[in-house]
């Protein structure tokens, strides 16, 4: 069976930035060409689209409720005009949601529109450290909501019980489907979704302790409409496309090379991104820490942060990162809202500076940030490449000039994560 060309088998909406690029990451690495689209792409963009993947990346997770559901609702209609046979709701490997419960409420909005009474939830990421087990996420060895995530400055998660917290975000009913059935073969995975539907669940969320478990589960729901989770859950997507012969063989990872300077830009306070920067500064790399104080007095932050990169003569790290303390200490001052957007803003000006002084290949951490500094340079669509670290890939821009950029979520990454991705961004192995 034959593909019609620029027709997509896999419509995703994901709910941030990196949240998409990860997603696309791992279909990519499961042999789908993707495009990752920030926001829903114009026709112009639209028609020169061939892909066996679409990824539209909203901004849609901390947004109030109503905006969420209707930005979701106007991508899944763009994905579906271009006949979409599946759709991938993608939210966060943490479950990362505002109180009023912008995930229960979309994944509910979706299911209606498309006619459904069933769907999973499940963010486990295995590979970076995300596990579920008797409906419980867990982060590494910890607890959600003992991991770091409880003081998220948006959307702190204190509950690990996902089955209580999504419950509290919809109106269907939440059930379980146990790693116990996982661990039987994806038939039985079928009968207890049959199980599931009987007994009016509309949503359950799914155990998964390795990636085994998201390959069941994915083959197992290859005829559902809707599926819902973080990155990992797509492992198993591509697989269901090929065995039904609609796959093409293809490099799916290759990226032109780019040339031009480069720069790290990080504006999450995440664990992980914290450690990134300390690795950089025990290097002696030059770096620059954006002051949100500094800025809310008017401060010329962006013009000092381009002469400062300007003058260094390599590349540069410029960041706002600090610990949950500071950022708590910094939001009680300015409040969460403006103290963030203060941020994201001026960085994705100095991204807008140094695009204008020749910068070509940008690394930025943190999902907002990478959201801003995408805005700010003109990026709509995104051509995904080979992986750098787990749920991080290498992307080049598919419109206009080519930009080289890796977009990464707060809490993924090495220590040496930026080192990696700019020399793989250079167009050398990670």
């Amino acid at each position: 069976m034959s593909q019609t060309p620029n027709r997509p088998l896999l419509g995703c909406i994901a709910d941030d930035f990196t949240g998409a690029t990860d997603l696309a990451n791992m279909l990519v690495r499961g042999g789908m060409r993707t495009v990752q689209s920030i926001g829903i792409p114009d026709e112009r963009l639209a028609a020169g689209l061939d892909a066996d993947a679409i990824v539209i990346a909203l901004k849609s997770r901390t947004v109030p409720v109503a905006d969420a559901v209707q930005e979701s609702l106007a991508a899944l209609e763009w994905l579906r005009a271009r006949g979409c046979e599946q759709i991938f709701f993608k939210y966060c490997s943490t479950f990362d949601s505002t109180a009023a419960g912008n995930i229960g409420q979309v994944s509910e909005a979706l299911l209606a529109r498309l006619g459904s009474d069933f769907t999973l939830a499940c963010p486990a990421f295995p590979e970076n450290g995300r596990t579920i087990f008797r409906g419980h996420l867990f982060v590494q060895d910890q607890l959600l909501n003992e991991s770091g995530m409880q003081h998220h400055p948006l959307t702190p998660m204190g509950d690990a019980n996902l089955v209580r917290v999504l419950q509290e975000q919809t109106a269907l009913k939440v059930g379980l489907l146990r790693y116990d059935t996982v661990a039987q073969g994806v038939e039985t995975v079928r009968q207890r979704i049959a199980q599931l539907r009987a007994e009016g669940i509309g949503m359950a969320i799914a155990d998964a302790v390795s990636d085994a478990d998201l390959y069941t589960l994915g083959a197992a729901c290859a005829d559902l409409p809707l599926l819902t989770g973080g990155s990992g859950l797509a492992l198993g997507l591509p697989e269901n496309f090929r065995r039904a012969g609609k796959l093409r063989d293809s490099d799916a990872a290759q990226l032109p090379t780019v040339s031009g300077g480069d720069v790290v830009l990080a504006g999450s306070a995440s664990a992980a991104t914290n450690g990134q920067v300390a690795a950089w500064l025990e290097a002696g790399r030059p770096a620059l820490r954006i002051d949100p104080l500094a800025l809310a007095a008017g401060e010329a932050v962006v013009e000092q942060a381009l002469a400062f990169a300007r003058d260094a003569g390599q590349t540069v790290l410029i960041y706002a990162t600090s610990s949950p303390d500071e950022v708590k200490a910094v939001q009680a001052q300015l409040g969460v809202e403006r103290a963030g957007s203060l941020v994201e803003n001026a960085l994705g000006d100095i991204a807008k500076g140094l695009l204008q002084a020749g910068v070509r290949r940008f690394v930025v951490a943190g999902g907002e940030t990478s959201g801003a500094v995408v805005q700010a340079l003109g990026v709509q669509l995104l051509q995904i490449g080979a992986q750098i670290d787990p749920g991080v890939p290498a992307t080049v821009s598919s419109q206009g000039e080519p930009l080289a950029l890796a977009l990464k979520s707060g809490n993924f990454g090495g220590r040496d994560f930026f080192t990696k991705a700019l020399k793989q961004l250079a167009g050398g192995a990670a």
